[in-house]
């Protein structure tokens, strides 16, 4: 994890750029309680124009996160927050502009190494280091509109769920160093 932290800080123009945005906001430090991660396709390299700033976090009292993030982003632009289930899991969403990128702050009731978000940067990474030819193909079916996931299980032939079925890819080829 650390290797792709350090990556962004020293990384692309954009990786850079995502990286000062995030220190500029300070969610990092102001969020530190909920063992923030930044995540997604920025830090591994496979963004689009439209990819967004992933930051997930584990939240346990839902009403106190709420409040926090109304307290500290409200005052951005296109901010909204909401509480949903996402397969059968509660979690907390907020999501506003800032420095010319998306920001969606994630938080759910699980550690942050166990969260599908986590596993599938984790893993899409591992993919990416064994096989660097398929960076190009996977941002390419990302332009047309398909899902990260979606373009993996694409290339690698994974039928079904992508989310399911990438970290049932990543368990299988020990991708994956769970506690």
């Amino acid at each position: 994890m650390n290797d792709l932290l350090n990556k962004m800080k020293t990384g692309s123009a954009k990786q850079m750029a995502a990286w000062e945005a995030v220190n500029q906001l300070g969610i990092l430090s102001d969020l530190k309680e909920y063992k923030p991660v930044l995540c997604g396709t920025i830090p591994i390299g496979i963004d689009t124009a439209d990819s967004d700033l992933d930051i997930i976090m584990e939240v346990q009292d839902f009403e106190k996160f709420q409040r926090r993030l109304n307290k500290l982003y409200s005052h951005y632009n296109d901010y909204r927050i909401k509480r949903l289930f996402i397969r059968g899991m509660e979690v907390s969403k907020a999501n506003f502009s800032y420095s010319g990128y998306q920001f969606e702050l994630f938080g759910q009731a699980q550690p942050v190494n166990r969260q599908n978000a986590f596993l599938h940067m984790m893993i899409e990474h591992e993919i990416l280091q064994k096989n660097p030819e398929m960076k190009e193909e996977v941002i390419s079916l990302k332009k047309t509109g398909m899902k990260t996931e979606a373009a993996f299980c694409k290339l690698l032939g994974i039928e079904g769920d992508p989310y399911s079925g990438l970290i049932e890819y990543g368990d299988a080829n020990g991708y994956l160093k769970r506690p």
